[in-house]
């Protein structure tokens, strides 16, 4: 007997929905630092100003994971339920959710003073059979742009969603 969709058309409308949020402060020097060295990547392109400015970077730049700590700072906004805004969500019964993976790919590093936007787009939406039962993939793409409008980044990522 074959199992019914858990998706439902409100579920299937959220398909090709775009959001868009901006990071509340600019890419700054000391950031950059404190998330190298958080990292455990003290490359001196992040961490040292004259080294850098020797590089092909012509200055100081970002790890290029260090798009991910800003997504959180500027999806960050809490809504008027206190839960995050940006948060996608699902309706029951579809309540826990799982990470399902990450793929990134990189354009250009962030800088110092780059005012960055963050665009997120659900591309995907489908059911499996897993062992425990039915489950809802979420696949989405978020983009991290700087203020000229160039791409930095593209994180594309799957969330699981089950009973």
């Amino acid at each position: 007997m074959a199992e019914e969709s858990l998706i439902t058309p409100e579920i299937r409308a959220m398909i090709g929905q775009e959001v868009m949020f901006r990071a509340p402060e600019e890419v700054c020097k000391s950031s950059i630092r404190r998330f190298a060295v958080a990292v455990g990547d003290v490359n001196p392109l992040y961490v040292d100003e004259k080294y850098a400015k020797k590089s092909r970077h012509k200055g100081l730049i970002a790890p290029p994971v260090y798009l991910t700590a800003v997504n959180h700072d500027a999806l960050a906004e809490i809504g008027d339920d206190g839960r995050l805004k940006s948060r996608i969500k699902l309706p029951p019964p579809l309540n826990r959710l799982a990470r399902g993976g990450n793929e990134f790919e990189f354009f250009q590093p962030a800088r110092p003073g780059d005012s960055l936007t963050i665009k997120r787009k659900i591309t995907d939406i489908f059911q499996k059979e897993g062992k425990s039962g039915p489950l809802v993939f979420v696949i989405y793409e978020t983009s991290y742009s700087n203020q000229k409008d160039e791409l930095l980044a593209v994180n594309r990522e799957t969330l699981i969603f089950f009973k």
